[in-house]
């Protein structure tokens, strides 16, 4: 690997780092407790740079994980041992903004929260918001595709890329599409790299569609005294003709531990309260989300709920959205846990609850659920707790295995936006027979018939 170090620190300048507190550095992401050491860190700033790296790589098949900000859950970022890990942080400049067409070209190093800061000051909105927008980069998003509470109303990253600047893995350079808002031009290759976890190519230029944003919202906490009936609910909001911008549900342990974590006992949590929703309204007229709002309390009638929190001001929207973002940080800071990112239709919602449940007292392990329950992806934590280590080693296969079958009966599948990556890939054939696979494995082959990108993840072989 010595002569190879030598062509990137000749290409790069400072910018190529083998030692060790680097390598360590860049070993793993937010997934468990998984470490792969690479060989080297490449951190180029122009696609000139990422082209040559590429094509050198392709020539001599060394294998390169791309790497954004490590937020993800999934090992998508977990480079291969002796491998090159290419960090993608100083391609971090938001490029043009197009106020006249209401769009963005980005570079994929751009934290998620500051593009939309940035975009709000000019009254656009760039909807899609993971939990980790604070420190997360849009790059990621493009190769997760990542959603969030507001995907529910405003859609996922896929439904607001239009193009695509890519360096493929032989060093050539592409533009996946063109800057509209149609394109019936040939294969979609926009959104065919939009999800593909760095295993086709390697985005160094984003070109995002964008709204207006909204002017006003409303912000109701539901508390229920039953889980199931709060799942139930969900869907009976819809079948009211109302559209939310937030409908996040949060199990009775997922808000208690996120207010210790957090030390925000704000909101009073009684011992009957089984779970609770979060519900966002937003647009553009007051008067419209007032009555979407009565109509949503007409709704909640049906179920036993106890006294609605209405937000009464931007500091108490905040908490609340402050308490729901650190659920994943609070589970994560209590017990060694599995986190599984489960979407299925929103009316099936209660009987995935349910399963869970019965899950737990199969297996003798505890499970803390929330999530985006508007489009039916629920984030299932399987918690180790006091469990021995012989028993969740043992078994966790099992329970994943039996959860994911579960979810594809109701009609759902394995991953809603976390991907699949390294973590998730033993589980590709619940979601997918062989045919499917196999035709992923070939447009792969057809994108890196050398197999230097990001190997080793999505696919089980």
């Amino acid at each position: 690997m010595n002569q190879h170090i030598l062509f990137f620190e000749k290409l790069l300048a400072n910018n190529c780092f083998s030692d060790e507190a680097t390598r360590q550095q860049y070993s793993h992401d937010e997934t468990e407790d998984i470490h792969r050491v690479p060989a080297c860190v490449l951190k180029p700033s122009t696609v000139e740079e990422v082209s040559q790296i590429l094509r050198y790589c392709n020539e001599n098949k060394l294998p390169v994980t791309p790497i954004g900000a490590r937020t993800g859950l999934s090992g998508g970022a977990i480079p291969l041992e002796q491998g090159v890990a290419l960090s993608m942080e100083r391609f971090n400049k938001i490029l043009t903004i197009d106020e006249k067409n209401h769009q963005v070209i980005t570079e994929p190093g751009v934290i998620t929260q500051a593009l939309q800061d940035t975009l709000k000051e000019k009254g656009l909105f760039y909807p899609p918001d993971p939990a980790s927008k604070g420190s997360c980069f849009i790059g990621g998003n493009v190769s997760e595709n990542s959603g969030g509470p507001k995907a529910v109303k405003y859609g996922v990253t896929k439904d607001y890329v239009l193009n695509l600047e890519v360096v493929l893995a032989n060093g050539e350079v592409i533009w996946t599409g063109a800057n509209v808002l149609k394109n019936a031009t040939g294969y979609n290759l926009t959104q065919l790299i939009v999800g593909s976890e760095g295993t086709l190519g390697i985005v160094t230029k984003i070109v995002l569609k964008l709204l207006p944003h909204p002017t006003e919202s409303l912000l109701l906490l539901v508390p229920f005294f039953s889980a199931e009936q709060a799942c139930e609910a969900v869907a009976a909001i819809y079948q009211q003709g109302i559209i939310p911008s937030g409908l996040e549900f949060m199990e009775r342990d997922a808000l208690v531990w996120s207010q210790e974590f957090t030390q925000d006992y704000s909101i009073k949590i009684k011992e009957n309260h089984q779970a609770h929703l979060l519900i966002e309204l937003d647009g553009f007229n007051m008067d419209l989300l007032m009555s979407d709002c009565e109509s949503i309390m007409t709704v909640l009638e049906r179920f036993e709920t106890d006294e609605v929190l209405f937000a009464d001001s931007q500091a108490q929207k905040d908490k609340l959205w402050n308490l729901r973002r650190k659920v994943a940080e609070a589970v994560r800071s209590r017990s060694i846990y599995k986190e599984e990112d489960t979407v299925v239709p929103r009316f099936a919602l209660p009987k995935l609850l349910t399963f869970i449940k019965s899950l737990e007292k199969d297996f003798g392990f505890k499970s803390v659920c929330y999530g985006h329950a508007g489009d039916g992806n629920l984030h299932v934590n399987i918690i180790k707790g006091d469990l021995s280590n012989e028993k969740w080693d043992k078994e966790l296969t099992s329970v994943i295995r039996r959860l994911f079958e579960k979810v594809v009966e109701l009609g759902g599948t394995i991953s809603g936006e976390h991907g699949i990556g390294l973590v998730q890939k033993q589980y590709m054939d619940i979601a997918f027979n062989s045919a499917q696979l196999n035709l992923m494995k070939a447009i792969k082959q057809v994108f890196d018939p050398n197999d230097i990108l990001n190997p080793g993840k999505i696919f089980n072989d």
